[in-house]
């Protein structure tokens, strides 16, 4: 009988490419992705700007493409790729949380997803919010139909669905910069997701990073925790799950998390999960999510007290007030000021120190 696997283990460092090795091989991840068929790695870009634990770190970026070009896949048929929101630019992303020297070094190309052709596809199997969401039909960029697909999201929390990880990380892939439409119902979201990706790819992996890892007001306005940890598997369900246990959920009380695991997308009850390499019987971060300003804010246009606005506020051209607002507060009051006291405590810590190597 098939048992999902997770594979968590301690890293550190002067390390940390050999573990991310040590990891996917005993992930068994090649039994996800064929080396004759093109894989796409899909980065994780919550901020523009480089903070630690919002977005892919360069080290994991390094250790996994070093794995794939070292087990014989072929730097040609990997293509690295990340969409814009209306707050983040991929192109500036790629060069802030220094991605592009990393493929540059590996002659691995970068296709920015907004540059890339998008297509209507017609999913065969039923969707529970996407498709009344796009009544016009749900677009996706044509480059992932038949390609395999490599997940690098990082272990935070997050104000609109409490965790993030493999699954949340299509949610910048397959949807256009309008996605924040989805928000309103981001749990039967994921899920959507999942069965799209299950339909699109015939391989799906992912390798999250914990060796940093994002306690509070996520995606972007979190304590950045060093937990030195990295984790892989080929069930993004059971991933999350593992991952949102240690940070100190129970996994199956997060919507998304548990809706995936009733509908036999993954398996998100830890006790019917392998847990390989650390024992993380006692492991709890007791992380908390949080809302950031912003967010809250969008919850209460979609779902709380001010929904009657959300129409002329999210869904004509006034909503141009909504990305200007999120910049101003992201970038110009909580980066310099909060953001930059927890940057320079990092900077001080044996990652912060490897960060600058890069």
């Amino acid at each position: 009988m098939y048992k999902a696997k997770v594979v968590i283990l301690k890293t550190k460092p002067e390390s940390v490419l050999e573990d991310y090795q040590r990891l996917m091989r005993m992930a068994n991840y090649e039994n996800y992705l064929a080396k004759d068929n093109t894989t796409l790695i899909k980065l994780n870009l919550s901020w523009t700007k480089y903070f630690p634990s919002c977005s892919s770190e360069p080290w994991q970026l390094d250790g996994v493409v070093k794995t794939l070009l070292e087990d014989g896949f072929r730097k040609e048929q990997l293509i690295a790729v990340e969409n814009k929101t209306v707050v983040t630019d991929p192109l500036e992303g790629a060069k802030n949380n220094k991605w592009a020297p990393i493929l540059d070094k590996y002659g691995v190309s970068f296709v920015p997803l907004p540059d890339a052709e998008w297509m209507k596809y017609e999913f065969k199997d039923k969707l529970l919010k996407l498709d009344q969401i796009f009544p016009e039909g749900i677009e996706i960029p044509k480059m992932f139909v038949g390609k395999s697909v490599l997940h690098l999201p990082t272990v935070k929390t997050h104000g609109h669905s409490v965790t993030t990880g493999a699954i949340k990380n299509a949610f910048g892939g397959l949807l256009k910069e309008v996605r924040h439409y989805a928000h309103k119902y981001i749990h039967e979201v994921l899920v959507d997701l999942l069965i799209m990706q299950r339909e699109l790819h015939p391989g799906l992996f992912c390798v999250m990073d914990g060796t940093v890892c994002g306690d509070g007001a996520g995606p972007r306005t979190m304590e950045p925790k060093v937990k030195n940890i990295i984790l892989a598997s080929g069930d993004s369900v059971a991933v999350d799950a593992i991952a949102a246990k240690i940070m100190g959920f129970d996994p199956l009380s997060i919507p998304y998390i548990r809706m995936c695991h009733e509908r036999g997308l993954g398996t998100g009850d830890p006790e019917e999960i392998e847990v390989a390499g650390e024992d993380i019987t006692e492991m709890n971060f007791h992380f908390r999510s949080k809302k950031s300003f912003v967010i809250w804010g969008d919850q209460m246009l979609r779902k709380g007290f001010l929904r009657s606005f959300e129409k002329i506020l999210l869904h004509s051209p006034l909503v141009v007030w909504a990305p200007f607002a999120s910049n101003v507060y992201h970038d110009l009051i909580w980066y310099p000021t909060v953001g930059k006291q927890k940057i320079r405590k990092f900077s001080q810590s044996e990652w912060g120190k490897l960060w600058e190597t890069y």
